[in-house]
């Protein structure tokens, strides 16, 4: 037994002794060929990232990070502090108007981008009174027909100044001023939606419809100003289809006689005021902003035999006027007027029971109706439309209102 086990164990020695050895030429081959596939992918690895990171790259990428970052700060920045510098400033949280107690200097021409305007109601326009003189005192705004209930929104971006109640006047009522310069009032809310000195957004729901303050009847107050001065919003805005005239209102301030004291003005040929003062009449009115006593009649609700009293305001349509509007002057014209008037009425004849008119030299006006265009203007009175703008100083693009008086000669 003990012999048996001893010849295993010779046999598995001699086994392990014979057993052959793996070539070394092998095992080196195979090392060298994952060094050289490392170095092939290091060198592929680094030519990418060279690429990726070389200097133009890296100098465009945090070139225009830089932009987007400095654009969405100076945006923020804009709405934190609204048309600041136009307003020096100024944030009056009582006040609607903030230079109420004091003087501010307007641009002579001021752009207003209005391409973000949003509808501040959500039902169909309907709109209830106008701006402009109503029984005998001025309304800054325009009124528009909501329920109880309806939601009210944000005419553009900005941010709340006013959160405020005024009992006999506006009720609740929201100011916000935007970063295009103009300032927009909501009247007669029910509710408020917002707080003092929020950003909003154009479009976000900043109260509910009502009827508090001085109202006969549900509706939204809704008024648009700059600087203080309220701005007629159907100049602004084209409410039948909810959306601006234009992309960019430019403002105008208007200056009569190198003063702006009694003119409560928008834009160049748009609606203005004038405060009556003593010894005035329509037709001294008429005379001084270059209109007629029928026209100031017409936008004022007023006949000829009117009376009167001073400080009364009275629309008209406005005109830049460059010339000294002196009593003497304005006697001379109403004279030339009525001399133009009765050589007028004597070159009428009555030709087959109809009256004649003799063309005469002087300007021929035409009145706007619905349905015209300058293109019809030109072809009615024998002109072209480069001719209609000039003769009124305006351009093709201009947009012509019903009432409004048209030189064609």
């Amino acid at each position: 037994m003990k012999r048996s086990i001893l010849f295993l164990f010779c046999c598995f020695t001699f086994g392990l002794q014979a057993q052959p050895e793996w070539p070394k030429k092998s095992g080196v081959k195979h090392t060298q060929n994952l060094s050289v596939d490392a170095s092939r992918l290091d060198r592929q690895a680094s030519e990418l990232m060279a690429n990726y990171l070389s200097p133009a790259k890296i100098t465009g990428e945090l070139a225009i990070t830089h932009i987007e970052n400095y654009n969405e700060m100076l945006a923020k920045e804009e709405l934190l502090f609204p048309a600041d510098e136009l307003y020096n400033s100024s944030w009056d949280t009582i006040n609607v108007n903030p230079f109420k107690s004091s003087s501010v200097t307007f641009p002579d021409t001021y752009t207003i981008n209005c391409s973000t305007f949003t509808l501040p109601v959500d039902n169909e326009i309907k709109i209830t009174s106008k701006y402009g003189i109503r029984r005998r005192r001025m309304h800054t705004g325009t009124d528009l027909k909501v329920y109880v209930g309806d939601t009210i929104r944000a005419a553009f971006e900005g941010k709340v100044r006013i959160k405020r109640n005024e009992r006999r006047g506006y009720g609740n009522f929201l100011v916000l001023r935007h970063p295009n310069g103009l300032e927009t009032v909501y009247g007669h809310l029910s509710k408020f939606l917002v707080k003092e000195n929020q950003i909003v957004q154009s479009g976000q729901a900043i109260g509910i419809g009502g009827s508090t303050g001085r109202s006969s009847g549900s509706h939204l107050h809704f008024e648009t100003r700059f600087l203080g001065r309220d701005i007629n919003p159907e100049e602004i805005i084209d409410f039948a289809n909810g959306v601006p005239h234009k992309d960019e209102y430019v403002f105008h301030n208007i200056k009569v006689n190198g003063k702006k004291t009694n003119i409560y003005a928008t834009s160049a040929d748009a609606t203005a005021i004038h405060r009556v003062k003593k010894g005035e009449t329509l037709g001294h009115i008429a005379i001084r902003y270059g209109t007629t006593v029928d026209e100031l009649c017409k936008l004022n609700g007023i006949t000829r035999t009117s009376t009167l009293s001073i400080g009364q305001a009275i629309r008209f349509r406005s005109k830049q006027i460059s010339v000294e509007a002196t009593p003497e002057a304005i006697q001379q014209t109403i004279q030339a007027q009525k001399t133009a008037a009765t050589s007028q009425n004597s070159t009428k004849s009555v030709v087959g029971g109809a009256i004649q008119t003799t063309p005469s030299d002087g300007p021929i006006y035409h009145s706007i109706e619905a349905g015209d265009t300058l293109y019809s203007l030109a072809k009615k009175y024998g002109t072209t439309i480069e001719k209609l703008c000039e003769l009124n100083n305006f351009n093709e693009n201009i947009i012509i209102k019903i009432g409004q008086k048209i030189r064609c000669s």
